[in-house]
């Protein structure tokens, strides 16, 4: 696993992901990574910007940063939500067992439930962690009673509050200005 001049491992996505067909993709070094991480923190910055924050000359930086996205290790620019300013004060982790070889149609039928943001396959003792946000504890108790349950397959649930939450980010940090509370 490709690793950051601070040792710590590049999530996946981040080096595994398959580009254009036929072409490998390069390693990341130390300046890839730098542009990372200053899109990671802005996304919005100028090719201008990047290049003096990573200090090489502009037309390195888009050099860079168009290979980065042909090879498909950035995947596209988006906004961070806080949520609860965006009214979804409650957060829960939903660990869900389902029947086995039932995982595709249960994949399809979750992905159209409103309120889960995140959903994963795993191993170990649950076959589904999801990530749920709702406006309040009600709503959370009616998409997991109501709309959860009643997917075929889903064989029992466990729900987890999440009382505060920080996001360090993809490239480590404290999280500083992240947090998804209000």
């Amino acid at each position: 696993m490709d690793q950051m001049s601070s040792g710590t491992p590049l999530p996946p996505g981040l080096t595994g992901r398959t580009p254009a067909a036929g072409r490998t993709p390069a390693a990341l070094d130390d300046l890839d990574r730098a542009i990372l991480r200053e899109l990671v923190a802005d996304g919005r910055l100028s090719m201008r910007a990047l290049a003096e924050r990573v200090n090489v000359s502009r037309s390195n930086a888009y050099t860079r940063v168009e290979r980065l996205i042909a090879d498909d290790v950035i995947t596209g620019f988006t906004a961070r939500v806080n949520p609860v300013r965006a009214g979804l004060g409650t957060a829960a982790y939903v660990l869900v067992n389902i029947e086995q070889n039932s995982w595709r149609k249960v994949s399809a039928q979750l992905r159209e439930v409103p309120g889960i943001e995140h959903l994963a396959f795993v191993g170990g003792d649950v076959d589904l962690i999801m990530l749920v946000r709702t406006p309040d504890n009600a709503s959370l108790r009616d998409i997991v009673l109501s709309r959860i349950h009643t997917v075929e397959g889903v064989r029992s649930t466990r729900t987890w509050l999440i009382f505060d939450e920080t996001s360090p980010g993809p490239f480590g940090g404290d999280g500083a200005g992240q947090a998804a509370t209000a």
